[in-house]
């Protein structure tokens, strides 16, 4: 793209056409209305500095061809230099005194050039549509004028990114600015606070002031306010009113409205033609110039944009809200093909098929989430000893990010045995009624306050379930009580996170999916009190008995399979005592050795 800055022809660029505001590319900068008001500005720059330095030059050139004397200089007299001492110090004092009470309301942003930012939208991946509204916005802004004077539109003065942490909120902003050529205001919200009354509101009109300039010098600029929530959060709620924020929040919605503000110079000379015009006749009066717009667009972005007044996301503040959702599993494949190629890694993780099982196993992962796991997997490939990542390592660093590092604790022959066989309960169920899963890692190593894991994932990504689907997660919880009560007679204190999650399940079965006798839906009952929808389920009678008939029929189900099914429970028991830990295609192996030597393979099986 060509740069309006870097040409010194005086000719303006031509405008852009309508159709190509609407587009999803970003316009060229050297032909859009941003372009046309630099190169105006510069220009402006020049011709001020002429008209004040030319007549400096003429009077010293005239001085030195008439007296033929050089530049006059300084002299100090001996009176003089015993004071300079003195001098020195008040100033010193004065500038110590003065100057933290002129900075605590100053702008506390960060600019970046466009230059400083490496971003750009090609590498915003796995959020497709995002970049699509990102670049239509970005053409009306830079084609502000045009949109205005030839289609009547008013510009988008700003807009608010939402979403969970780690979404690419910023990363999209600066990409913005960076495909804009303009300068880039990043703020932090909290920024803005001070312990000091009304310096905050202070700060916040020093910020937009800062807006204001270099939008004129430059043809426009883009601020960008961190954690909006932190200055604009509603001004009153349950029936309380906060005077502080509500006068914060007030500034922030006066200053979204300032961009036609005129700057101080322009409004010392309206001044002036005021005084002017008071001696003079209404038909000999002096007209004043309405204030040029500032092509300014404030982006903002928060976690929670629910917390925000109700009067800053009305049209004409934050007029477009644009919701950035945890990436899908194409996107998630996206990025892991982006990110990937900057990491060192084994050439097993070029396969397609095993990158398409990391984007499955990472669900629920936002952008950066994704990022650092790759990270943590180097970590892991360095304390072993290799310079690059393997398919080994990302599943040692998504077991350490979801339940923590592995304990060296020793546990006693009777309790390895036991833990053994509860998690080889929970993957034979697992194997049986999940047809659409996979089984990632079965463990016997102790992380926190878990003994065993097993973890298990979706094979495609699924937004919605069915009865028998969630009845055969409450299987699989039950896998582990019920391979203790097979093997042992009874079942140990390990199962308690198993039957807090049966029971989660079947309470959103019975009082909030419609899937027991009634439809009523328990959600909304009782809401003022805030208890959550277990509580709520356990506390109805009718409700009750039917989650833990459910809970019996899942029970003895899990108990059937286990005792159809003992030698494969046995194989994986056996291969966890030995090596503690299999991961993805090794449970398969095992569990495909012990039918290759037990029971024939189940029936929804039999294609595996």
């Amino acid at each position: 793209m060509s740069d309006a800055r870097e040409s010194a022809v005086t000719t303006e660029p031509a405008r852009p056409s309508l159709r190509a505001i609407g587009d999803t590319s970003v316009l060229e900068r050297g032909a859009t209305d941003v372009a046309r008001a630099r190169e105006r500005a510069r220009q402006s720059r020049l011709r001020t500095v002429a008209i004040v330095l030319l007549p400096i030059f003429g009077l010293l050139t005239a001085r030195a061809v008439v007296t033929g004397s050089g530049l006059p200089g300084l002299h100090l007299s001996s009176t003089d230099a015993r004071f300079a001492p003195a001098l020195v110090l008040i100033v010193l004092l004065a500038v110590v005194i003065v100057a933290p009470m002129l900075g605590a309301g100053r702008s506390p942003h960060v600019l970046y050039r466009p230059g400083e930012i490496a971003t750009r939208f090609s590498d915003v991946r796995g959020a497709a549509l995002v970049v699509d509204e990102a670049v239509k916005t970005l053409n009306l802004f830079l084609a502000h004028k045009t949109f205005t004077e030839q289609m009547g539109g008013t510009s988008r003065r700003a807009i608010l990114f939402e979403g969970p942490p780690g979404t690419g909120k910023t990363y999209v902003a600066k990409a913005m600015a960076a495909e804009a050529g303009v300068p880039f205001l990043f703020v932090s919200a909290s920024a803005f606070q001070s312990m000091f009354y009304g310096q905050t509101n202070r700060k916040i009109r020093s910020y937009f002031k800062a807006l204001r300039r270099y939008a004129r010098s430059e043809g426009g600029a883009i601020g960008f306010i961190e954690e909006i929530d932190a200055i604009g959060g509603a001004r009153s709620g349950m029936g309380v009113r906060t005077e502080g924020v509500s006068g914060v929040v007030n500034e922030l919605l006066v200053q979204l409205q300032s961009f036609d503000q005129p700057p101080a110079s322009r409004r010392l000379v309206g001044a002036l033609v005021d005084r002017v015009n008071a001696w003079l006749p209404s038909s000999s009066q002096i007209r004043k110039r309405p204030a040029s717009h500032a092509n300014i667009l404030v982006i903002g972005a928060t976690n929670r944009a629910a917390d925000l007044d109700p009067a800053l996301v009305r049209p004409g503040r934050f007029d477009r809200r644009i919701y950035f959702d945890l990436p899908s599993r194409s996107g998630r494949r996206e990025i892991i093909d982006y990110v990937l190629e900057k990491k060192a890694h084994d050439a097993e993780l070029d396969d397609p098929a095993t990158r398409d099982s990391f984007a499955a196993m990472t669900i629920g992962h936002s952008p950066v989430m994704i990022e650092h796991l790759l990270d943590e997997a180097l970590v892991w490939a360095l304390r072993r000893g290799a310079d690059r990542l393997s398919w080994d390592d990302l599943q040692q660093a998504k077991m350490t990010e979801q339940v923590g590092l592995g304990n060296p604790v020793e546990y006693t022959e009777g309790e390895r045995v036991a833990i053994a066989t509860h998690e080889a309960g929970h993957a034979t169920i697992a194997w049986l009624v999940g047809a659409g899963r996979t089984l990632d890692v079965l463990s016997i190593v102790k992380r926190g306050a878990v003994l065993g894991l097993l973890l298990h994932s979706d094979s495609e990504e699924r937004f919605t379930r069915t009865k028998g689907e969630i009845e055969s997660l409450i299987q699989i919880a039950f896998g582990g009580m019920a391979a203790e009560e097979v093997f042992f007679g009874v079942a140990g204190s390990g199962v308690a996170s198993d039957l807090k999650a049966a029971t989660d399940l079947a309470c959103q079965m019975v009082g909030s999916l419609g899937m027991g006798s009634s439809l009523l839906s328990l959600e909304s009952a009782d809401a003022g009190l805030g208890r959550n929808l277990v509580s709520k389920v356990l506390a109805h009678d009718h409700a009750r008995e039917e989650v833990e008939e459910v809970l019996r029929l899942m029970r003895s189900a899990a108990r059937e399979m286990v005792r159809a099914h003992r030698h494969v429970v046995v194989a994986l028991r056996d291969a966890l005592l030995e090596r503690h830990e299999l991961v993805g295609h090794e449970i398969l192996e095992v569990v495909a050795r012990a039918n290759d030597t037990g029971a024939a393979v189940p029936t929804e099986r039999a294609a595996s």
